[in-house]
């Protein structure tokens, strides 16, 4: 009956159930948690008390916003911003309040944005415009310092720039080249010189000397470059004002702080540590102002856009992943056990005397020597006993644990078992009172492991291993226990690579024994005495085996040696643009004294040149569908007629050339003067290499004399297939 009972019970509670919970558990079967959540939010509504309905919609909520959370993961990664929108709004309504709901947002709406900030820094980059490539590389890494795509950009811009280049900032009236030639000549008249020639302002700080002289002499620079060798040798300094207007100030620790323009940039590091980070930042970029927020893990750095674009750069390097490596550790202890008894068990006490009434035994106490004809021989039941007793074993103790460790850290595994060790205390003074301690001895399998990864993927490891087992209990004064431990430890350093495996054995206990139990001296004769003995022959060995393997699951990602090299300015002026001229620049610069001696703004006289030298610059390497340059510039004071030759199978002309026919493009040069003719590359030259070359070149004088003509130059073209 109480049986029926029970049956209609679990009926009746089951009918009871709420349907909701059997709907929203077959949704959660085919992982449909939302819509289970949605069945369960209704039905909470409606019934609020009741507790398993509660239950389950927590249940539901949890699992629901873990998968949609990996949707989102994934669908960032894919660069889907719009589908990882749709599924953050049902994250939104799955869970409101979720902590990651805020951040998450902000994370796709910067992801979208960064997408076009990357397209845009790439188109610059192909346009060549590598100061605004690098800009967009800088701004991205900024708000995500691992943005793969940034790395890409800002890896590209390095190298397609050299280490001395300067930054470009000035615009392109700066880049106009200029030759200087002047002897003794006021700083001022020079610079007059220069803005009458290129348009460019120049405005002077009222501390600039008046009477400082020049003399220099650069033919074929940049007006930016001829500015800098000026400024450096005159211990001045320059300000943009905008793209044609520069201010000029002396270079001194007031001026400085006069018209510098600083700015305040928040760095936020996602490996490096704050502190060795701001230390090395103090030494290496020598900034003005720096603040330290070990909270989050930021810096905030004030000072010139020269040494914050330096900061970032050395940041950059250093803010990078710590390796970690998954070491699979598989302990092993063989042990082989080996008893063999074999023998006869004879009587080891034979008794003579007076049997006990009823035969059990010989009689208790004293007899009488009267009743001797009474007494009789006894022995142990059975007299003798056959041993003939054999046992073998075998053990294999498997312990296959997976550590995780970070570089240079250390991991440990301990298992087995932790033995209580008493200890008592006894005090005398007074009242005789006893105080017990406890405590723990650890016995079983110890490991240690430190390992160091190196960038070619080896991983070198410092292993101790240590095996213990308990022996024998001892017990001590006073009723305490001891225990011995017998202990078998080994430590090494090991280099493997990945993946590599090594077995470390031969931690061996071997122990064998050999025992007899007999008649004295009969026993032990030589085969013979298994007759009158058994002999017990005892062979125990264990061995400690360890297998290591390391698997790298992240090791350092170096940056490109281009990100590595970085221009430092001088000692003076950390991030400071360099001084260098291009290799094609000629330069000779005197600075004069205070001498009285006359200006000489004209220019100094120079040999007569004897030929026409034209240099053709072309560029290297394009993309099909590309556009390569083509610059022809002549260094002479003649004009100079020639003809641009290349494939028209491979490349043909960006725009329209009067006079261009296939494959030929007339030009001529003024003296001193260039031309660029742009080409686009083919589909049918992808994959090849093709030449511009210049024919029938000419020159002429303006008294009707023809020097002889000179090409300087390659015209190689590499034509890559497009991405």
């Amino acid at each position: 009956m109480k049986q029926l009972f029970a049956l209609l019970s679990v009926v009746l509670l089951t009918a009871c159930a709420n349907p909701a919970l059997r709907e929203a558990e077959d949704l959660g079967r085919s992982n449909q948690w939302p819509a289970a959540l949605r069945v369960l939010d209704d039905a909470v509504i409606k019934d609020p008390t009741d507790a398993q309905l509660r239950a389950a919609q927590l249940r539901a909520r949890e699992q629901a916003t873990a998968r949609l959370l990996m949707q989102v993961e994934a669908l960032r990664g894919a660069g889907r911003w719009d589908e990882a929108k749709v599924v953050l709004a049902q994250l939104a309504v799955a869970d409101a309040r979720h902590p990651r709901l805020a951040a998450l947002t902000v994370e796709i709406d910067r992801g979208r944005r960064q997408e076009v900030q990357l397209a845009a820094g790439r188109a610059a980059l192909k346009e060549g415009r590598v100061e605004r490539a690098e800009g967009i590389a800088r701004d991205i890494l900024a708000e995500s310092p691992q943005h793969p795509g940034a790395r890409l950009l800002a890896s590209q811009v390095a190298q397609a720039r050299p280490l001395e280049a300067t930054v470009g900032e000035l615009g392109a009236a700066f880049q106009k080249p200029v030759t200087l030639e002047f002897r003794e000549a006021p700083l001022r008249q020079v610079f007059e010189a220069l803005a009458r020639s290129s348009g460019i302002n120049f405005v002077f700080d009222k501390d600039v000397r008046a009477d400082a002289r020049v003399t220099i002499f650069l033919r074929g620079v940049t007006l930016d470059e001829a500015m800098r060798v000026i400024l450096n040798t005159q211990q001045l300094d320059r300000k943009l004002l905008n793209e044609s207007s520069v201010l000029v100030f002396p270079n001194t620790a007031a001026k400085q702080r006069e018209h510098q323009e600083l700015i305040t940039r928040t760095l936020y590091l996602t490996n490096a540590d704050v502190k060795q980070v701001q230390a090395m930042v103090r030494t290496i970029a020598k900034v003005r102002d720096i603040h330290v927020d070990e909270r989050l893990n930021l810096l905030v750095v004030r000072d010139t856009p020269e040494v914050l674009r330096l900061v970032e750069k050395l940041i950059a390097s250093v803010d990078l992943p710590e390796p970690e490596v998954m070491l699979e550790v598989e302990v092993m202890e063989l042990a082989t056990d080996r008893v063999d008894e074999l023998g006869l068990q004879w009587p080891d006490q034979i008794q003579y005397g007076l049997p006990a009434v009823g035969g059990a035994g010989l009689a208790a106490g004293q007899v009488l020597l009267g009743q001797r004809h009474d007494f009789r021989f006894a022995v142990a039941n059975p007299a003798v006993v056959a041993n003939i007793h054999g046992t073998a074993g075998n053990n294999n103790i498997l312990a296959n644990p997976k550590i995780r460790v970070r570089n240079h850290d250390k991991a440990k595994v301990h298992i087995g078992q932790k033995l209580p060790v008493f200890t008592t205390t006894t005090n005398f003074t007074g009242s005789t009172s006893v105080a017990a301690s406890v405590s723990y001895l650890d016995i079983g399998l110890k490991l240690d492991v430190e390992p160091t990864i190196q960038l070619d993927n080896d991983v070198v490891i410092k292993i101790g291993l240590e095996v213990s087992n308990l022996i024998r209990q001892v017990t001590g004064p006073g009723g305490t226990t001891a225990y011995e431990i017998g202990t078998r430890n080994t430590s090494t350093v090991l280099r493997l690579a990945d993946g590599e495996t090594q077995v470390l054995a031969g931690l061996i206990n071997d122990e064998d024994r050999k025992s007899a139990a007999g008649i004295p001296g009969l026993s032990t004769i030589p085969v013979l005495g298994r007759l009158f003995g058994t002999t017990t022959d005892t062979r125990n060995k264990t061995e400690v085996v360890l297998l290591i393997t390391p698997r790298v699951v992240r090791n350092l990602a170096v940056p490109d040696a281009s990100l590595t090299r970085l221009a430092s300015g001088t000692d003076a002026s950390p991030g400071a643009l360099s001084s260098l001229l291009k290799r094609e620049a000629r330069v000779g610069v005197g600075l004069s004294g205070d001498g009285a001696g006359a200006p000489r703004a004209a220019p100094a006289a120079t040999a007569p040149v004897s030929e026409a030298a034209v240099r053709l610059d072309t560029t290297p390497s394009i993309e099909a569908g590309g556009v390569a340059s083509v610059t022809l510039k002549n260094d002479s004071g003649f004009s100079v007629k020639g003809e641009l030759e290349y494939d028209a199978t491979r490349l043909q002309l960006a725009q329209n050339q009067p006079g261009a026919t296939p494959g030929r493009v007339p030009f001529e040069l003024l003296p001193r003067g260039d031309r660029v003719i742009t080409l686009r590359a083919l589909p049918a030259g992808s994959g090849q290499v093709t030449t511009v070359s210049v024919s029938s070149l000419s020159a002429s004088g303006l008294n009707g004399e023809t020097p002889p003509t000179r090409l300087e130059g390659s015209g190689l073209i590499s034509i890559e297939a497009a991405r």
